[in-house]
């Protein structure tokens, strides 16, 4: 295959109708438009929002408030419940660890910490976030923490 021989898919490319260039073309006199009336003239119709006067849908529901922040990042929570539930032997608690055991559902999902429940067992936490009571009880039972960076 050589360059000049590519051609685009047949059908892909379609000639644009030339509306309004007399009655031969078959879109002559009226351009498809009809006659006379709002859709005729150039500008014409109703927007979107127009519902011929009654009160359109938008303004009849109520008001969804505030925003969307696309960039807020959704953390999956685990407690130290169900750290201490599960045996962690020799292993760091890690996002791929948690997702293997089923405490996540997503090893790519950032991992926040919580500090719900008590932890006897010494264990290395990997997690992208840690409250403050989980990383205290961490350290408490003799275990450290460590902060995973997150890219979204």
């Amino acid at each position: 295959m050589k360059l000049h021989d590519l051609r685009p898919n047949p059908g892909a490319k379609k000639k644009r109708k030339r509306v309004g260039r007399g009655i031969s073309a078959g879109q002559g006199k009226t351009a498809g438009r009809g006659t006379k009336g709002q859709g005729a003239r150039s500008g014409g119709g109703k927007g979107v929002y127009f519902e011929g006067g009654q009160l359109p849908l938008a303004r009849r529901l109520p008001y969804k408030r505030g925003f969307t922040n696309i960039r807020k990042i959704y953390y999956s929570p685990v407690n130290l419940s169900s750290l201490a539930e599960i045996d962690f032997v020799d292993v760091d608690v890690t996002p791929e660890v948690l997702a293997a055991v089923g405490l996540i559902k997503k090893a790519s999902d950032p991992v926040v910490i919580l500090g719900e429940g008590e932890l006897s067992a010494a264990l290395t936490v990997k997690a992208h976030r840690f409250s403050a009571s989980a990383k205290e009880k961490i350290e408490k039972a003799g275990g450290s923490v460590e902060v995973l960076p997150y890219e979204k």
